[in-house]
């Protein structure tokens, strides 16, 4: 597949950094950058303790890379599926963060398809506030837990990415139960996962449940095309992204 064009969101994006880096140096972003894909990598035991958003140069790069990074894959997955032909009646994001995967999939469906957004994170919900509002989606978004959402109803798009290998056994268990309920009532459900095999040691018992339910399983990996800004970022820090590459989970 080719890259795709990112010209879009360039002026997002150069927003986005500039907000980002009026109190913080590119150095300062760069490094905490580094620090937060050690953590990822390395030391995930202490994500449920909120370490990747502890300090504001965590946060800030979060914001500025992990966010706009998701936005793309959640993009290009949805291109791939074909999730917004017919657009959804509405999206719902659970355990939104910045607010990426939901304006990604509302953004691919139309003008008029909002976003109701959860997060257990105050400062994510004020991050997603401020991206939908630049990116122009509408949105409802709240701090609360991702498990207990209201779920399920015609016409409803579902979105997970990136949150669900956060949750413990028994509240993702739970979930579980509640997507596939909800996929009867007529809603949608996109799951988006890292593609390596370390945090989400559940995938296989969900992929199992998703097919099941008439629903699909994929490993994606796209060409990755970035704002220029981000791009620079993304190798300063060491990354040095040549693909976008992620797994996914769809009940259409």
């Amino acid at each position: 597949m080719s890259a795709r064009p990112v010209a879009e969101i360039e002026a997002w994006y150069a927003d986005l950094e500039a907000r980002h880096l009026a109190t913080l140096t590119f150095t300062e972003v760069r490094r905490a950058l580094q620090a937060l894909s050690s953590l990822y990598v390395e030391r995930r035991d202490r994500l449920s303790r909120g370490a990747a958003l502890d300090g504001a140069g965590k946060r800030a790069a979060f914001a500025m890379f992990y966010g706009p990074l998701h936005f793309l894959i959640v993009r290009e997955i949805v291109r791939a599926l074909g999730a917004s032909d017919p657009p959804p009646r509405r999206l719902v994001d659970l355990g939104c963060g910045t607010g990426a995967a939901g304006a990604a999939w509302a953004l691919e469906s139309g003008p008029r398809v909002a976003v109701s957004g959860i997060d257990a994170s105050g400062w994510a919900i004020g991050e997603a506030e401020w991206n939908l509002r630049a990116l122009g989606v509408p949105a409802t978004l709240r701090r609360g837990d991702l498990a207990s959402a209201p779920l399920g109803a015609a016409g409803e798009g579902i979105v997970a990415a990136y949150a669900i290998n956060e949750l413990d056994d028994g509240a993702r268990a739970e979930l579980l139960r509640r997507l596939i309920a909800a996929h009867t009532k007529g809603s949608r459900v996109l799951v988006v996962e890292p593609i390596a095999r370390r945090p989400v040691p559940f995938w296989s018992a969900w992929a199992d449940a998703f097919r099941a339910a008439g629903g699909r399983d994929d490993t994606w990996r796209f060409p990755a095309a970035f704002p220029e800004r981000m791009k620079l970022l993304d190798k300063a820090a060491g990354l040095d992204h040549r693909e976008l590459t992620a797994r996914s989970l769809w009940l259409p």
